[in-house]
C-alpha cells in the first residue's frame, strides 16, 4: 500500500491553500476532478499523480481548470459514460461541462500562476433549479438522469440527455447533504439533516421525456430514520454510497448509542442491523469500491474454489481518519489516522477498485494505492453484473414493444408530438404564415388562432362577449394575425444603445413574444388582475356569459342565512367557538393585503381617475315582510332617481350618465326615472340620437332594468317584472315575484331574475315558458353547514355575479371564490370551481385553457390534425340562419365557451383577496411530507381534470371538453392508471361500434353523455375523432400498449401509413377479436 500526496496537488491561493470539498475519478480512470473553495473545478492527470516521485516524468499534471461558478463548489461528478462533468456550488447553479475535441484556444490566463490548459472542457449547460446551495450530485448508472440535492431541502431531477428539469421533490424537512444511486438503476437514496434517508423508486426516462411524463416517476419508496435518531447536525456532508452488488447502502453520520458509526442498510428490508464502529468523530463520507473482491486468489483456470465475494468500503470524516473495511471481517482492514489536519470531505475510488482518493478541508488531496491482494482479488465485471441481475439490473424499466402494431402506434404518437413541438417552435420564432382564405378558421376558448397551427398569441381583446362578435369574423382575425406578426417583428428589431454608445439589437425573450405558452402544468396562484397576458382575462375572446353591469357592491351582494341546524354542543375543556354566532362588529375594519409574509396593512393608493360619479339615491326600497323569516336574505338595491343603460350594437352597456351614453350616436338609450314622491309614477324612455323612440309609465319605483336587441325588461319595487319588445309593445303581463328583485340579467331570449329571498327565476321570452321551476340559492350559500344562531341571521358568502349562457343556464360566483352552475336536467346546483383545486392541483392557473396545451401531446389543433381531409372545422360565427325557418341558431361551438376558465380565474382572485392563499399553501406543503400523503398532489390533480371534464360535458362546452379530455388522457397515461385508461377507452368506444341487437332486445333505457351507446357524438365531437386523439396520446406509454393497440387496430392506426379501409377493419373485427373483455369490441358490428 502506498500513500501518494504530491505537493502540487492542491487548490493553491496567494495566502493559503483553499479547502477541497469534492473529488471524483473519470470512468476510464485517467482524470481526477477536484472542486474547492476558490470556485475552481480542476481536472488532473492520474498518471502524473501516480508518477509524482519520478523526477523525469514530463507530462502535464493539471489538464484543465474551470471557474464558471461564483462561489464555493461543493460537488463534482463525472457521468458514467465519461461524456459530461457536473459541478454544483453555493451560487445555486449546476454547471455541466463537456470535453471539446478541439484544442484549447487560449494560453494561461494572464496574471495567474495557472499552467496552460491541455484539455478543452466547455460549459455545456447551466442548470438553475435550487433556491440555496447545491450540496451534492449523482448520475444514474445509465446516464439517463442527474439528481442534485441542496440546502433548500429540495431534490431536483434533471434529464441526463436534454438537462431539462424533470421533477422537484420536496419531502425532506431540512438540508439535504448526500445522494447515491442503486447500480441496478431502480432506486436512489438521499440523506438529510432531518435525520432521514429517503429511498425513491424510478424508471429511467426516455431521452425526449418531459416534466409532464414524469408525474408518476421518482416516487418515495420508504424513509429510514432509526440509525440517525440523535446524529449530530455538524457535518458538512452526509455522503452515502450504494454497494456494487446493489445489496446495501452505507450511510455516513449514523450513531449507535453515543458512538459515531456508519450504518449499513439492507436493500428491500430497508433496515440497518450492521454498524461500522470505530470513528471518534461524526463521519462525513463513505464510499464503496466499485468492484467486488474475492477473498482468495482465483486459480488460473477460472475455478474460484471456496472463495467468496466481498465488498470493500472506505469511510472518513471529522476525526481526520480514513478507514477501509470489507464485509467478511468485523474490524477495518486498514486505518489511516491524521491523514489531514481538518475533516475529510470526499472519497473517490478508481474504476479498478485498487486506489482511493481523498480530499480534505485543509486543502489536502491524497491517493492511497493498494497492491494486488491487499483488499482481495478484483472480480471480473461479469461477476458484478451477475450479482446485479437478481435486482433486474440489466433489464430496462421502460418495457419493450410487444409487437409491430405497438411500434407503429408509438411512431404515430411520437410523430404527432414532434409536429406539435415544431409548430410551437415556429410560433416562438415568429414564423407566421397566413392561413388559406378558403379554410375555415378554428376558434377555441381563450384563443384567437392566428398562426399556422392555431397557436395562441395572447393578444386578444380582454372583455369581448359573444354578443359583440356577431359581425363577420374573418377580417378581424386576419388583422389580429398581422398585428401579432408586426409586434414580434418589432420586438425582434428593437435597438438598444449600450453604455459605450454602440447600438445592438436586444434579444427577443421567449416570454416577451407572448407566444411561448408552456404546456406543462405550473401550479401557482396568480390574481385575475395580474399583468401576465397568459393568466389574465386577455386570452378569453369568446366568453359565453351575460355581462352583469348593475354595479354589484365590491364584496358581492350581502347575504344572510337563517341556519337550519342546531349549534354543536361545546365539549368540556373546549373553548366555545364564538366566531360564527356574533354579529359583525361596528368598529372600523382594517384593510389588509395578502403577501407571502402573511396579512399586512394595505399601502395607501391614489383614488381612481378623477371624480367617480355617484348615482343619486332617493331612499331604500320597500322590503317584503317575507324576508324576515326567509332562510336566505339578499341585500336589495336602493331606489335611484335616474337609471341609464345604453345598448351599443346590440350589447347592453353598464350604468352611465346621459352624456357618456350619447357619445356614440348609434346607441339606443334605455332610461328609467323615479319620482322623489313615493306616490308618483315612474317613467321609462327609449331614445336614439336624442329622439324619443317610445315611452311608458309604471305605478311603482323601478329598481333594475336590462335589455338586449330582442326585448327590454324592468323590475319594480313591488316585485313585478315588466317586458317590452324593442319597439315598446308590452310583451307579457307583469310577472309577479315573491320578493324584490336584486339581480336582473338578460341573454338572447332568456331573462334571469334573482329575488331578495334567494329564488332564481329563468324565463324564455320567446317561448313564453320557464327553463325550470324557481330554484333557491340556499344550497350554494352553505345553508347545510350554517348553525341556527340565537342572535338571528348569520352572514353568508356574498353573491359576486350571476350570469346566463346562451342556453339559459345560470352561472353564479360567490365571494368565497366558488363558482356554480344550475343543471336544469338534474334540478341541482353543481360546483365547477373551488379553492380546493387551487391548493392541491398542479393544473391550477396553468395556462392550459388554450390550444397550446395540446401541442405537447400527439394531437394538435383541430384544423391541422394529421393533415386529413376529414377534420371537423369549426367556424367562428356565433349564430347562423337555418334555411327552412330563417330562425337564428346558436353555433354549438360557442355554447358555454370560456365559462370554466373564467370561474377558475375568479376563484384565484377571491382566494388571494381573502388572505388565505399563502397560509393554506404552507399547510399543504407540510401535509405532503407526511406518511400516507405522498400521492396527494397527483391524486388531486387527476381529480381536478375529471372535475373540469365533467363540467365541460354538463355545460356543453365543446372546445373545452376536447382540450380537457386530451389533458386527462395524457395525465392518466403518465400516471400508469390502467383501470382509468381502460374505462376511458371503453366509454369513447360507445358509439364507434354499436351493440345493436342487445339494446333492442332488452329494451334498456339509453344512457346519456359517457354512457350513450347509439349516439355518434360526445361533447359535440365525433367519438371516432376523440378516440383517435386519446389513442395517439396514450400510444407512447409502452406499459399500456396491450390496451391501446387493440383500439388502434380498430381505428387503423397500427398500419405504417394511412388509415386502413373500413372493409379491412371489418375483416379484422370478424377474424381476430382477441381478449374481448378488454377491447370492448366482442360481438359488435361496425356501424355503416
Amino acid at each position: 500500500m502506498y500513500i501518494i500526496k504530491p505537493s502540487w496537488l492542491r487548490h493553491s491561493g496567494e495566502q493559503k491553500d483553499f479547502e477541497v470539498y469534492s473529488c471524483h475519478i473519470s470512468p476510464d480512470g485517467s482524470r481526477l476532478a477536484t472542486a474547492g473553495g476558490d470556485g475552481h473545478v480542476r481536472v488532473w492527470s492520474t498518471e502524473a499523480i501516480f508518477n509524482a516521485d519520478h523526477p523525469d516524468f514530463g507530462k502535464p499534471r493539471q489538464l484543465c481548470h474551470m471557474s464558471h461558478h461564483l462561489g464555493t463548489i461543493h460537488s463534482v461528478r463525472f457521468s458514467p459514460n465519461g461524456r459530461y462533468l457536473a459541478s454544483g456550488a453555493d451560487d445555486r447553479v449546476i454547471c455541466i461541462y463537456q470535453l471539446d475535441s478541439n484544442p484549447p484556444s487560449h494560453a494561461a490566463t494572464f496574471g495567474t500562476n495557472e499552467p496552460p490548459p491541455v484539455e478543452n472542457w466547455k460549459t455545456h449547460k447551466r442548470l438553475v433549479g435550487h433556491d440555496s446551495d447545491v450540496q451534492d450530485l449523482a448520475w444514474s448508472y445509465d446516464n439517463s438522469i442527474l439528481v442534485s440535492v441542496g440546502l433548500d431541502s429540495k431534490v431536483v431531477v434533471w434529464s441526463g440527455h436534454t438537462f431539462e428539469k424533470l421533477k422537484t421533490i420536496a419531502v425532506h424537512q431540512s438540508h439535504v447533504k448526500g445522494i447515491t444511486f442503486d447500480p441496478a438503476n431502480k432506486f436512489f437514496a438521499t440523506a438529510g439533516d432531518d435525520r432521514h434517508i429517503k429511498i425513491f423508486r424510478f424508471t429511467p426516462p426516455a431521452p425526449n421525456a418531459t416534466q409532464h411524463d414524469m408525474v408518476n416517476n421518482f416516487v418515495l419508496e420508504t424513509t429510514i430514520s432509526a440509525p440517525f435518531k440523535s446524529s449530530p447536525l455538524t457535518t458538512y456532508f452526509r455522503r452515502c454510497s450504494w454497494s456494487p452488488d446493489g445489496n446495501h447502502i452505507a450511510a455516513a453520520n449514523a450513531v449507535n448509542g453515543p458512538v459515531s458509526s456508519v450504518a449499513i442498510i439492507e436493500r428491500s428490508r430497508w433496515d440497518s442491523e450492521i454498524n461500522l464502529i470505530g470513528h471518534e468523530g461524526p463521519t462525513e463520507v463513505c464510499m464503496f469500491s466499485p468492484r467486488l473482491f474475492h477473498t482468495q486468489k482465483p486459480s488460473e483456470n477460472g475455478d474460484k474454489g471456496s472463495s467468496s465475494l466481498v465488498t470493500v468500503i472506505a469511510s472518513a470524516g471529522q476525526d481526520k481518519t480514513l478507514s477501509i473495511w470489507n464485509t467478511n471481517t468485523s474490524r477495518p482492514v486498514v486505518i489511516l489516522q491524521d491523514v489531514a489536519s481538518k475533516s475529510i470531505s470526499d472519497l473517490a475510488w478508481t474504476p479498478d477498485g485498487q486506489t482511493i482518493f481523498a480530499s480534505s478541508l485543509d486543502g489536502t488531496i491524497l491517493a492511497v494505492k493498494f497492491e494486488t491482494g491487499e483488499l482481495g482479488w478484483v472480480a471480473t465485471a461479469e461477476e458484478n453484473d451477475k450479482a446485479l441481475q437478481k435486482y433486474g439490473g440489466s433489464r430496462k424499466g421502460m418495457g419493450i414493444a410487444e409487437d409491430i402494431d405497438g411500434l407503429h402506434l408509438e411512431n404515430h404518437s411520437k410523430a404527432g408530438e414532434l409536429r406539435g413541438a415544431e409548430s410551437r417552435m415556429g410560433a416562438l420564432m415568429g414564423d407566421f404564415q397566413p392561413e388559406d382564405k378558403g379554410q375555415a378558421v378554428t376558434t377555441t376558448n381563450g384563443t384567437k388562432p392566428t398562426a399556422k397551427n392555431s397557436e395562441t398569441n395572447g393578444a386578444a381583446e380582454p372583455k369581448e362577449t359573444k354578443e359583440t362578435k356577431e359581425t363577420p369574423k374573418a377580417a378581424p382575425t386576419e388583422e389580429s394575425a398581422e398585428k401579432t406578426a408586426e409586434r414580434i417583428a418589432e420586438l425582434k428589431s428593437r435597438v438598444q444603445v449600450t453604455k459605450d454608445g454602440k447600438k445592438r439589437v436586444a434579444p427577443l425573450l421567449v416570454s416577451s413574444s407572448a407566444t411561448g405558452l408552456l404546456s406543462l402544468p405550473q401550479s401557482q396562484l396568480v390574481g385575475a388582475k395580474s399583468t401576465k397576458t397568459t393568466q389574465s382575462d386577455a386570452p378569453q375572446t369568446i366568453l359565453d356569459l351575460s355581462k352583469p353591469f348593475h354595479g354589484l357592491p365590491r364584496g358581492g351582494i350581502a347575504a344572510m342565512l337563517l341556519g337550519n341546524k342546531r349549534k354543536a354542543v361545546a365539549l368540556e375543556g373546549e373553548d366555545e367557538d364564538e366566531s360564527g354566532a356574533k354579529r359583525p362588529s361596528t368598529g372600523p375594519v382594517p384593510i389588509l393585503t395578502d403577501t407571502p409574509d402573511g396579512l399586512e396593512p394595505a399601502p395607501l393608493t391614489a383614488p381612481a381617475h378623477g371624480l367617480v360619479p355617484t348615482p343619486e339615491y332617493l331612499r331604500p326600497a320597500v322590503i317584503s315582510p317575507a324576508i324576515s323569516f326567509s332562510q336566505v336574505r339578499l341585500a336589495v338595491p336602493k331606489v335611484r332617481s335616474h337609471i341609464v343603460r345604453p345598448l351599443e350594437k346590440g350589447v347592453l352597456q353598464g350604468q352611465s350618465s346621459l352624456e357618456e351614453a350619447s357619445k356614440v350616436p348609434e346607441n339606443i338609450i334605455f332610461e328609467a326615472r323615479n319620482s322623489i314622491k313615493p306616490r308618483e309614477p315612474s317613467q321609462i324612455t327609449v331614445s336614439k340620437r336624442g329622439a324619443l323612440l317610445w315611452q311608458d309609465f309604471l305605478p311603482r319605483a323601478i329598481i333594475l332594468i336590462t335589455g338586449n336587441k330582442h326585448f327590454w325588461a324592468a323590475a319594480c319595487e313591488d316585485g313585478s317584472v315588466h317586458t317590452w319588445t324593442p319597439a315598446g309593445r308590452r310583451l307579457l303581463n307583469g310577472i309577479i315575484l315573491d320578493a324584490q328583485p336584486v339581480i336582473l340579467e338578460s341573454r338572447e331570449h332568456w331573462l334571469l331574475c334573482i329575488t331578495s329571498v334567494g329564488l332564481c327565476h329563468v324565463f324564455n321570452i320567446k317561448t313564453m315558458s320557464a327553463a325550470h321551476p324557481p330554484v333557491s340559492l340556499a344550497p350554494i350559500l352553505d345553508i347545510a353547514i350554517t348553525s341556527l344562531s340565537p342572535e338571528g341571521a348569520t352572514p353568508a358568502p356574498g353573491v359576486t355575479s350571476a350570469h346566463l349562457n346562451t342556453v339559459g343556464a345560470i352561472v353564479v360566483t360567490l365571494s368565497n371564490g366558488d363558482g356554480f352552475y344550475y343543471s336544469s336536467s338534474m334540478y341541482a346546483w353543481q360546483r365547477l370551481s373551488e379553492s380546493w383545486w387551487a391548493l392541491g392541483s398542479q393544473y391550477w392557473n396553468s395556462n392550459d385553457s388554450s390550444i397550446s396545451a395540446l401541442s405537447s401531446t400527439a394531437v394538435g389543433p383541430v384544423g391541422s390534425k394529421n393533415g386529413s381531409d376529414k377534420t371537423l372545422t369549426v367556424t367562428t360565427t356565433t349564430t347562423d340562419k337555418s334555411e327552412a325557418t330563417g330562425e337564428e341558431v346558436v353555433a354549438s361551438s360557442n355554447i358555454s365557451a370560456g365559462i370554466i376558465p373564467f370561474l377558475e380565474r375568479h376563484t384565484t382572485a377571491e382566494f388571494l383577496l381573502k388572505g388565505r392563499a399563502f397560509t393554506l399553501q404552507r399547510l399543504i406543503k407540510t401535509l405532503l411530507s407526511k406518511d400516507g400523503f405522498e400521492g396527494f398532489e397527483s391524486t388531486v390533480s387527476v381529480a381536478h381534470l375529471e372535475n373540469r371534464l365533467a363540467g365541460a360535458l354538463a355545460l356543453g362546452a365543446r372546445e373545452e371538453f376536447r382540450l380537457y379530455l386530451f389533458m386527462y388522457a395524457k395525465r392518466i397515461g403518465a400516471e400508469g392508471l390502467r383501470g382509468k385508461v381502460e374505462e376511458l377507452l371503453n366509454c369513447l368506444m360507445g358509439g364507434v361500434l354499436l351493440e345493436r341487437k342487445k339494446s333492442v332486445a332488452t329494451g334498456e333505457e339509453m344512457g346519456k353523455g359517457w354512457f350513450s351507446q347509439g349516439e355518434e357524438r360526445l361533447g359535440g365531437w365525433e367519438r371516432r375523432e376523440l378516440l383517435k386523439g386519446v389513442v395517439l396520446i396514450l400510444g407512447k406509454f409502452r406499459d399500456l400498449q396491450r390496451l391501446t393497440v387493440q383500439y388502434a387496430r380498430i381505428l387503423g392506426l397500427t398500419a405504417d401509413g394511412e388509415e386502413e379501409e373500413e372493409e379491412d377493419e371489418e375483416e379484422e373485427e370478424e377474424g381476430g377479436g382477441e381478449d374481448g373483455e378488454n377491447n370492448g369490441a366482442e360481438g359488435m358490428e361496425l356501424e355503416e
